[in-house]
């Protein structure tokens, strides 16, 4: 297939248009100029399409005369130096004797001016060739067999789709877009830079790295910042990474939109910005950025411009300086720097873009007077003998080639599949007897077949294309610093590996980085501040998920880690310290030898003590009258069941266990039933005694000591019977509590039966209200000391006490229902010993006079 690139020029009106006029007024010509930047003859022809202008000018749309070609603007001295490393190439090619010995390779070099527009001209210019034809039709052939280009995505996808038809393989060697990947829409497109789809990988491993979670994105309106915004997007989904906001720049210029750009940066609480774009998108927006005096912004470079030489001077750094971002492997090129301070305006005295590096790099213009254009009038002019400087880095920086180290890799590719090619043997190429050709006759798309099998080592580097074109991903991590004249130095300071698993792929030397502002310390850009170990973050309606508020943890939950999610329960016997960052055991609570226990203590062991010296005193006085008439047996049984009352108070306090347990209930029901039943009997007996003095009553036969003994033998034994069944049934058991409190454990002794707790205190209840009843009825019989009073007092207090403790007992929490309990026992004990036995230590002990027998029935008498 011949490429043409064609424009009819008539004479006549398209309805006078015949066979015979075609022949005669059809004349082929050439609409523009199309003759290369830069150009070689040789055995095998290669195009290079390179931006180096960053800015094109449209020309006014009238459509009233003929469209003016559009103008490029802004020449890039480093992109001059990308197509001069291809030229070197060429000829370290030509004069190699291992690589196409006895072949020569020729080059065509265009501009595409960094538009797909001006690209895809470039291209078809390389593809037609400058030459007219004769014959009807410009059928002049080109015998390109690839093409080294583009820098930009947009151009290259312009680019690859217009050589696809023809089968001509193309190597771009900074293209990154993720979608020139698909070899269904691109089979003859290579590259030997990694795609955006490792680079966005990269960048979003740095944001996590650095915990920058609130980012803005700022990208070019073309296709390579379109599929970088969306890879992105993929790869920080679930790592807490949130877009603030993404702004596209206008791909010509616009005041307006650039302002709501700047505004919107400004406005966010963002502080970290991703830029995808090329120099030339991203000058006019800086340009801006720098005039409205916007700082505090740490901006982070895709490859594309992250060592662009245009941003390297002292009054960017205030502004950029700590950029950081990821550029492409940088390599060796053995006597670049030679070949570019070679190159003069008086070596190419009609070069028009070496004219234009004189501009650049010294400021004066070596157009004659008559030939400058409005911006190069007010140049001085120059000699075209000036000596190249150190100062010209844009131009001579060759000490880490990165991108003129691709556009080297990219022509050996061709020159070694070429070479394959050529010396290939039927039946031994990748492609078998096909895959061999003439090399007087080699077809591009044989040439494409070689560069999907090619491998060579350049610069130590290994070098070859998976299935899709690409290379192996590989980055260095730059860094923008502030060199010694203050201007901005791209400083090396990690490097990533896609081929690694994640966490090993990205590797930084942190104490090397300077970051914006001329700062140590790293940047802040959060939405919302870390959600502190103790709390968890819950989201904002309606915002992402980066803007949230933290919220304490319940308590009995916890979280040990920043920005927790949700918070953890604790396990069952455990509960949240005041922190909530962890699960501490919970606290046991009974109660044990602490300031209430041992008050309760001191209170039982007193009472017990005093209950022992009465019986002391009615022991060593039990032949005085006053013992007597009060049945000193009866008087002993209580005393002793009393002081059993008071120290089964102490089985109450410390830590239960299941003998505990069993012991308190059943000790505390016996030793009360045992001291309610001597009462009872001793009731029974005053009743009695009194009842007896009338005549023909013999009821005291019936309540003699043996009888008294079987009564209050058989009162206890129910309740032993009682506790026996309870304890056989139903035992009363340790338990921990923890749905009272819970964030502790109360440790108590269960009843184990309800039922059986409540008959207990109810027999109890029951035997001291009978004894109240007949205690009550005998109250005014006569006597100076009425027993029956002092009976009536005491189970009065006793079972004022009861009744009040069921509430109080039902209601207490933790220990204090033990607590409440022991004061039962302890006041219902006190209530016995005082009223009982009182009044009768009194006289005893203070009264002695009235000890007498003759003082006793002295009232009766009367």
């Amino acid at each position: 297939m011949t490429p043409l690139l064609v424009m009819w020029s008539l004479s006549y009106p398209s309805s006078a248009v015949t066979p015979a006029s075609l022949t005669t007024a059809s004349v082929c010509s050439l609409q523009g100029n199309f003759e290369p930047d830069f150009q070689a003859v040789g055995d095998f022809i290669i195009g290079g399409i390179f931006p180096m202008h960053y800015r094109v000018e449209p020309p006014d749309k009238k459509f009233t005369d003929k469209p003016a070609a559009p103008q490029c603007w802004g020449f890039d001295p480093r992109s001059f130096r990308w197509a001069q490393t291809m030229r070197l190439a060429v000829e370290e090619i030509n004069q190699s004797q291992n690589l196409l010995p006895n072949f020569t390779l020729g080059y065509k070099i265009h501009d595409s001016c960094t538009t797909p527009v001006t690209a895809q001209a470039a291209v078809l210019a390389v593809l037609n060739g400058p030459q007219k034809s004769g014959s009807l039709v410009c059928s002049a052939k080109s015998h390109v067999l690839a093409v080294v280009g583009e820098s930009g995505s947009g151009q290259s996808i312009v680019l690859s789709r217009t050589l696809e038809p023809f089968r001509i393989p193309m190597i771009s060697y900074f293209s990154t877009c993720s979608c020139l990947s698909n070899k269904n829409e691109f089979p003859t497109f290579f590259r030997v830079v990694p795609n955006d789809n490792y680079q966005v990988k990269a960048i979003a491993r740095l944001l996590q790295k650095f915990g920058w979670m609130w980012v803005g994105v700022v990208l070019e309106n073309h296709d390579y910042g379109k599929f970088a915004l969306q890879g992105l997007i993929k790869e920080i989904k679930n790592t807490g990474v949130c877009l603030a906001y993404h702004e596209m720049i206008p791909k010509v210029y616009n005041r307006e939109r650039v302002q709501e750009i700047l505004n919107i940066m400004k406005q966010s609480t963002a502080r970290v910005v991703v830029v995808f774009a090329v120099e030339g998108e991203l000058y006019p927006l800086l340009k801006d950025y720098m005039d409205q005096n916007i700082t505090g912004i740490q901006w982070i470079a895709s490859e594309a411009w992250v060592t662009a030489s245009l941003f390297t001077g002292s009054e960017f750094y205030p502004f950029l300086g700590g950029t950081i971002g990821f550029a492409i492997r940088q390599g060796a090129i053995p006597g670049l720097r030679d070949y570019l301070t070679d190159i003069n305006p008086l070596r190419y005295p009609s070069n028009l873009l070496v004219h234009e590096l004189w501009d650049a790099l010294y400021g004066c213009t070596l157009y004659p007077s008559s030939n400058r254009t409005q911006a190069s009038s007010q140049l001085p002019p120059c000699s075209g003998l000036e000596p190249l400087k150190e100062q010209h880095s844009a131009y001579l920086n060759t000490s880490s080639p990165r991108v003129a180290y691709n556009v080297y890799k990219a022509v050996y590719a061709i020159a070694h599949s070429l070479h394959n090619l050529i010396s290939c043997k039927p039946g031994r190429g990748p492609f078998h007897n096909s895959s061999c050709a003439d090399a007087t006759n080699i077809q591009p798309w044989q040439l494409q077949h070689y560069l999907q099998e090619v491998s060579f080592s350049i610069s130590g580097e290994e070098v070859n294309f998976d299935a899709n074109g690409d290379v192996v991903p590989s980055y260095d991590v730059i860094n923008w610093q502030r060199g010694a004249a203050g201007n901005i130095e791209f400083v090396n300071v990690g490097r990533f590996d896609g081929a690694k698993e994640a966490g090993l792929d990205l590797v930084i030397q942190e104490e090397a980085l300077m970051w914006t502002g001329h700062q140590r310390e790293v940047l802040v850009s959060v939405c919302s501040e870390s959600c502190a170990p103790g709390s968890r973050k819950a989201v904002r309606r309606g915002e992402p998920l980066c803007c949230f508020d933290c919220v304490p943890c319940d308590s009995g939950k916890i979280s040990n880690k920043t920005d927790s999610i949700d918070c953890t329960s604790c396990p069952e016997d455990y509960w949240s310290n005041a922190a909530r960052t962890e699960c501490i055991p919970k606290a046991i609570e009974y109660l044990s030898h602490d300031a209430m226990g041992l008050t309760l203590t001191v209170i039982a062991v007193v009472g017990a003590c005093l209950t022992v010296a009465v019986l002391g005193v009615f022991l060593y006085h039990r032949n005085t009258p006053i013992v007597k008439v009060n049945n000193s047996e009866l008087s002993f049984f209580i005393l002793l069941s009393l002081t059993l009352c008071f120290l089964c108070a102490l089985v109450f306090i410390g830590e239960p266990t299941s003998w505990s347990c069993m012991l308190r209930h059943t000790a505390f029901s016996i030793t009360f039933s045992l001291c309610i039943s001597c009462i009872l009997g001793k009731t029974l007996v005053v009743l009695a005694a009194f009842t007896a003095t009338r005549p023909g009553n013999n009821i005291m036969k019936w309540l003699g000591p043996k009888q008294q003994r079987f009564i209050i033998s058989s009162c206890t034994f129910i309740q032993v019977i009682i506790c026996a069944v309870w304890l056989l049934t139903a035992p009363p058991f340790p338990n921990k509590n923890t749905q009272y409190q819970r964030s502790r454990i109360i440790l108590e002794c269960s009843v184990g039966s309800e039922k059986a707790f409540w008959c207990v205190l109810g027999y109890i209840g029951f035997l001291a209200a009978l004894c109240f009843i007949l205690a009550f009825l005998a109250r005014k019989l006569p006597g100076n000391f009425n027993e029956a009073k002092y009976i009536t007092f005491s189970m009065l207090i006793f079972c004022a006490v009861w009744l009040a403790f069921i509430p109080a007992y039902v209601s207490s929490p933790g220990k204090f229902t033990v607590a409440v309990e022991i004061f039962a026992i302890l006041a219902s004990s006190f209530g016995l010993l005082l009223c009982l036995f009182a009044p009768k230590c009194y006289i005893i002990l203070l009264k002695p006079e009235k000890n007498t027998k003759r003082h006793l029935m002295e009232r009766l008498t009367n």
